[in-house]
């Protein structure tokens, strides 16, 4: 029997017909169990109208009962993250360890949303002229649209709707249609915590209902992560129908090693970096350039660690578990193949692997090349999977024109033990997120995370003080309060004086 995954509307599961729907796969087993339903137009105006409504009343409850209520989240998806990491697991894929951790970085995200009273003061300035005094507040948007990957089903809408409700707008949250079952989950612990019903709605569905929110004139910003194409398309759709948009695209990060560096700590922190989530992270190391001696000596170290990698089936405790779906695992081995056939040396293959789980997952294991050149397709492209490339470099200086050379600038990490060659690589690489001797530089909630170039589509980062900013509009109110005795007609330009 096929479970049907449906839309959370107005505080509870919407029980509606539904023209299409689309299967979720288990991607350990390839079977898939579920079906979830795809939005109509119809659909999304329904959600819009119910959040557009409850932002009349949700606004004007006080900042102390909104961080209360998202406090009482809190303590809800601490005490049951094991069955959100649960739910993560049977849909993504990823091991239970790997989905946990990203539920507690979202989290991160919920606590410091949690402390926002401080940071939506506005400012005063007392007697700016004759008993006149101005001063500042930030006012929420109205009814937001979060549309979110299939990498992180929990921790990236995590990074938005929390800094959204507690600054008092209402959330129309649009997951990816191959992991929906998390969306739905956070929805009813918000609903537990006391959120009222119309202020976090759940629309699931494809293309369709992603224009249907980009379109609405009633949708005031669009939030999304994915990859670099629909980035743009969100963007340049959204501020066509004026709206707000932050749009996080791909990456293609790189690690530099130079010869100072700890080898035994850049191998295993390359493996850490490139295959954790079976490298479906926009985070992910996927090129590692050697400066040159070292080349053979890292290479063989990865290559000797990598064997250690246990895949399979992330309810058994392996290390890494299959891709999302068929087609993904499919598309990413092809760069395997192209990878062959453009002359790179395969070191490690992980096209026909060895895994502890069913025959039928999506499997793809660790892979490794060699004396990979920069106009091969596995080092242009975002490949969104574990196939780690190194590519040999004679200088610090090439490896940095190569960083900033590339399309994407998302993250990028340095491992040496030379501080002043760390401070000079921090200073002149062109990358939003960069790590010292830490491969996987994701910023604490209380800074902003998003990259340059064509990893970012808008002006604002996610969470931090960016997101707050974005989910609030600024208004400046200047007043007098006139003393009996003062009056009079004057038509002159007013003055601070």
């Amino acid at each position: 029997m096929t479970t049907r995954i449906s839309h959370f509307i107005d505080g509870q599961i919407w029980n509606g017909p539904s023209e299409r729907t689309a299967p979720v796969y288990d991607p350990a087993t390839g079977v898939a169990g579920k079906a979830v339903d795809l939005a109509s137009r119809a659909v999304v105006d329904s959600a819009v109208a119910v959040a557009t409504g409850a932002f009349k009343e949700w606004r004007d409850v006080s900042l102390t009962k909104r961080i209360q209520i998202l406090f009482s989240f809190r303590e809800l998806l601490n005490a049951r993250k094991g069955e959100l990491a649960e739910i993560i697991t049977a849909e993504h894929g990823k091991v239970l360890s790997d989905a946990l951790g990203e539920i507690t970085r979202g989290q991160e995200v919920v606590e410091f949303a949690c402390g926002l009273g401080h940071l939506l003061k506005g400012g005063f300035s007392e007697q700016v002229s004759g008993g006149v005094d101005v001063h500042s507040v930030r006012q929420p948007l109205g009814a937001v649209a979060i549309i979110s990957p299939f990498n992180f089903p929990a921790m990236v809408p995590m990074w938005f709707f929390p800094i959204a409700l507690a600054a008092g707008n209402t959330v129309i949250l649009k997951p990816s249609e191959k992991d929906p079952s998390a969306a739905n989950f956070i929805a009813q612990l918000l609903k537990e915590a006391g959120l009222p019903d119309g202020v976090f709605n759940v629309v699931h569905g494809d293309k369709e209902a992603v224009d249907a929110l980009l379109e609405h004139p009633d949708i005031k910003s669009i939030s999304f992560v994915g990859s670099t194409p629909i980035a743009q398309y969100i963007y340049e759709t959204g501020t066509k129908n004026k709206k707000r948009v932050q749009a996080l695209g791909g990456a293609k990060n790189h690690m530099l090693v130079l010869p100072d560096a700890d080898l035994d700590l850049a191998a295993d922190q390359a493996i850490n970096a490139g295959f954790g989530s079976a490298g479906e992270r926009c985070m992910a190391i996927s090129v590692v350039l050697a400066v040159e001696p070292i080349g053979d000596e890292l290479v063989r170290k990865i290559a000797e660690k990598m064997p250690q990698l246990r895949t399979g089936d992330g309810r058994r405790g392996c290390d890494m578990g299959p891709l999302v779906t068929g087609a993904h695992r499919d598309k990413v081995a092809s760069y395997v193949d192209a990878g062959v056939a453009d002359g790179a040396a395969l070191v490690v293959d992980g096209r026909n692997p060895v895994v502890d789980g069913e025959p039928g997952g999506f499997w793809l294991g660790p892979t490794l090349f060699d004396h990979v050149k920069t106009d091969m397709s596995i080092y242009t492209d975002e490949i969104f999977g574990p196939v780690l490339s190194v590519v040999r470099i004679k200088s610090y200086e090439e490896g940095v024109a190569l960083i900033n050379a590339h399309q994407y600038g998302n993250g990028t990490a340095i491992f040496t033990n030379d501080g002043g060659a760390a401070r000079r690589f921090q200073n002149e690489i062109e990358v939003g997120m960069i790590g010292i001797n830490v491969p996987i530089p994701v910023p604490v909630a209380y800074y902003s995370f998003g990259g340059w170039k064509s990893s970012l589509f808008g002006d604002s980062h996610a969470h931090g003080t960016e997101g707050i900013h974005f989910f609030t509009r600024g208004k400046v109110i200047t007043s007098r309060w006139l003393d009996p005795s003062q009056g009079g007609i004057n038509l002159g330009f007013p003055t601070q004086s």
